[in-house]
């Protein structure tokens, strides 16, 4: 599985921002893909995550009710849409993904994409 992410920048607080995260390769069935991020100075931590089949959802606390991951089946893609948006969510965002159901720890995902980096300014 190969996965690319895309769309990050630079927003203002309050604003919106969507990522994607585009898989090709070996189907990835009853899995799930999953949002990271690393912040500066800090460790990666886990955002929110989907499972490929049924979509169930998973969110962190600090994302919860600010964030909506969604999937598109029909194109392989994962989508990250991010709401009000706060400085302390500046950070490089990686997908990733596994062919079990959700996880949210780093190391329980096979695969990962090259991460894109979102910037919040106050």
């Amino acid at each position: 599985v190969q996965l690319q992410a895309s769309g990050g920048g630079v927003v203002q607080a309050g604003g919106s921002r969507r990522l994607s995260c585009a898989a090709s390769g070996r189907v990835l069935g009853g899995g799930a893909v999953g949002w990271f991020r690393r912040a500066p100075g800090k460790e990666r931590e886990f955002v929110a995550a989907i499972t490929w089949s049924g979509g169930r959802t998973y969110y962190a606390d600090s994302v919860n009710g600010r964030f909506t991951i969604t999937r598109d089946n029909a194109k392989n893609t994962v989508y990250l849409q991010m709401y009000s948006l706060k400085p302390e969510d500046t950070a490089v965002y990686y997908c990733a993904a596994r062919h079990s159901t959700v996880a949210v720890t780093t190391s329980q995902y096979d695969y990962w994409g090259q991460g894109t980096l979102v910037t919040v300014s106050s």
